[in-house]
């Protein structure tokens, strides 16, 4: 009898497996669940966007393509971030098209951490960045950012956990799980941090499109001696309503690029044709889709963020992503406690911070990529399980 786990290799023993997916398993076998966990938008892809894979299938373009993506892709997204960022990437040989944004933050640590080399995460964070910083052989080091600056990062925070074997800064803003964004002058000191210690920066900003307010998302390879040191993640999920095509792009200097596209050919080889032609649609004529898409997210972060403060957890307002981050200390729960007490009790599904990271105990997610409806149904749910629950 063969004993799978001591034949497994460490590193996949070292990591768990993600605290995102128990409530969901739990939320499955209930009914008249309300869900604020899931970070995917509740619109189905633009009809433009879906009819031109329609289009495509109709003409037979189910073939592989380039393992970098179709160049006509490449050049549209070259054009977007002239446009938007007056940014020059060259579609030849600066852009690779990926499995979503998820298997671009797994190609680009392959291509460049080396065993030991440490990587700063900002915490609270997405849960794949420590997961894949391992699997790449690299150690993750946390750095955690507090509710009293809005979750941003500072230059003095990261100070703290570099050492000689830092290699790699790897930030995610508009940041999921709590909306922080990080404005221009923000960033500008973090540019210099980097430049301070040589560091590669890992920019992950698949949130981009979905920041709210007067601040605009700034890509972090504006600024100065940036553009050859970072690379940029980032794909059509969250702006487009495209979670299921899984379809995402690297942006970076040509060597790194080909670096990872080496990875990619003998693992991946392309993304989907068909999702591919869907991207160039988005790119072409989504924009007026995804401004609509927005406009809707704003009116139900400003509900859930009011309904929030007035029931009394300490909240900041999020700037960017769909999600919002309470503080739930003050009930006397742990977070994974307050998710599993909350679901049972009202029938209302959220992330417990803990699963972000450990700066990420004592708040909870909670997604508003869903219905108006719901989200009023699912606040006056938790005020009232507040009303009760409290130790």
């Amino acid at each position: 009898m063969i004993n799978w786990n001591e034949r497994l290799s460490p590193q996949v023993r070292s990591i768990a497996p993600s605290g995102i997916r128990k409530f969901f398993d739990i939320a499955a076998k209930m009914k008249d669940v309300i869900s604020l966990g899931v970070g995917e938008p509740d619109f189905v892809t633009p009809w433009s966007i879906r009819e031109s894979c329609v289009y495509g299938l109709e003409q037979g373009y189910t073939s592989y393509t380039a393992n970098r993506g179709t160049l006509e892709l490449r050049q549209e997204i070259s054009n977007h971030f002239k446009r938007r960022h007056d940014i020059n990437y060259n579609a030849e040989t600066d852009i690779l098209v990926t499995v979503g944004v998820s298997e671009a933050l797994d190609l680009a640590l392959r291509a460049v951490v080396s065993p030991g080399d440490e990587v700063l995460i900002p915490e609270p964070c997405y849960v794949s960045y420590a997961a894949c910083t391992t699997l790449a052989g690299g150690v993750p080091v946390s750095v955690p950012a507090n509710i009293e600056n809005e979750f941003r990062i500072t230059p003095e925070e990261l100070e703290r956990y570099v050492t000689p074997r830092t290699k790699i800064l790897l930030i995610g803003y508009p940041n999921n799980p709590t909306g922080a964004i990080m404005e221009r002058a923000d960033l500008s000191k973090i540019a210099e941090f980097a430049l301070k210690y040589d560091l590669i920066v890992i920019s992950d900003e698949i949130y981009g499109d979905l920041t709210y307010g007067e601040a605009e998302h700034v890509c972090f390879a504006e600024f100065p001696n940036m553009q050859e040191r970072s690379i940029v993640l980032n794909g059509f999920s969250k702006a487009y309503a495209m979670t299921g095509w899984r379809i995402g792009y690297a942006l970076g200097n040509a060597d790194f690029i080909a670096a990872m596209t080496k990875i990619h050919q003998y693992t991946m080889l392309c993304a989907p044709i068909t999702a591919q032609i869907a991207a160039i649609e988005a790119l072409r004529h989504g924009e007026k889709y995804m401004k609509k898409m927005v406009a809707e997210y704003n009116r139900r972060r400003k509900l859930i963020y009011d309904g929030f403060i007035k029931m009394g957890l300490e909240c900041f307002e999020p700037k960017g992503a769909f999600y919002i981050f309470p503080s739930i200390k003050s009930t006397g729960y742990n977070s994974s406690e307050f998710a599993e007490a909350l679901i049972q009790a009202e029938h209302v599904a959220l992330v417990p911070g803990a699963a972000f990271g450990a700066s990420g105990e004592g708040h909870v997610r909670c997604s508003y990529a869903t219905s108006i409806d719901k989200i009023s149904e699912a606040l006056a749910r938790i005020e009232n399980f507040l009303k009760n629950h409290r130790r």
